[in-house]
Order: C-alpha cells, then structure tokens, then sequence
C-alpha cells in the first residue's frame, strides 16, 4: 500500500487554519530558535531609539483598531 500523499493544499480551510495554529503554537513555544536576521534587529534598534526621543509619538492600540475600524467602514461604502 502507497504512502498517504495527501498535500497540505488538499486540506479544508479549517483543517489549514488548524494547521498554522499548531506551527505557530510549536513555534512561539521556542521563540530563541527563531533566527534573527541581522537588519532586523538593526530596524527593532532603529524603532526602539526612535521611541525614546519621541514616547508622545506613539499610538494606543485602542487608537489604531479604531481608526482601521473607521476605515473599514468608509472604504466599503
């Protein structure tokens, strides 16, 4: 008997969304492992200097959800 060759294109949507819920899970249970490119960490100093000269630049969460809601909202007129 063949091996199953099921492809992970062949799954349902929910069976993909499963999927990705159980590698993200796997993945952020060893979050040292990730690797870390280089310009990366340089953009995270970069934004993390920038904060520190600037803290009342910055924008709630709260603030950002509403205005993406209000967007939302006027673009599908």
């Amino acid at each position: 008997m063949p091996p199953d060759t099921t492809s992970v294109f062949d799954l349902s949507p929910a069976e993909k969304l499963q999927l990705v819920e159980d590698l993200w899970d796997d993945l952020a249970a060893t979050p040292e492992a990730i690797p870390i490119h280089e310009w990366q960490k340089q953009e995270l100093a970069r934004r993390k200097a920038n904060l520190a000269k600037n803290p009342a630049a910055t924008i709630s969460w709260e603030a950002v959800k509403r205005s993406l809601r209000r967007w939302r909202r006027s673009a599908t007129r």
